[in-house]
């Protein structure tokens, strides 16, 4: 894992079986564009996280490609239904092939 690269993510511990619940998630991360330059005039390479997964117990939620115009910082908050008990899997991809996760399990 990179650097000071760390997902959080905040979930209900529990719901009502069928309920709408709010899912938070942020993963600091400095998201480098590859369009600046650094103090001797090269350019920074671009660094990303470029895909953002959210799965509940294997089955897709959300599925986010995100462009270098992205924030430093993403966040992203969304809504789920929570069928039953299980777990949520967050994923987030970076440009350097790193992958970040993070697991919230949630009760009914």
């Amino acid at each position: 894992m990179a650097s000071g690269v760390k997902p959080r993510v905040k979930v209900p511990k529990s719901a009502s079986a069928g309920e709408a619940i709010v899912i938070k998630t942020l993963i600091s991360h400095p998201m480098e564009s590859g369009q600046r330059k650094d103090g001797d005039g090269n350019p920074i390479p671009r660094s990303i996280i470029n895909r953002f997964t959210c799965e509940f117990n294997g089955q897709a939620v959300i599925d986010i490609t995100m462009e270098p115009a992205i924030s430093t910082n993403p966040y992203f908050e969304f809504e789920a239904t929570v069928p039953e008990a299980g777990e949520f899997a967050f994923t987030w991809y970076d440009d350097d092939g790193s992958v970040y996760n993070d697991n919230k399990a949630i009760t009914v």
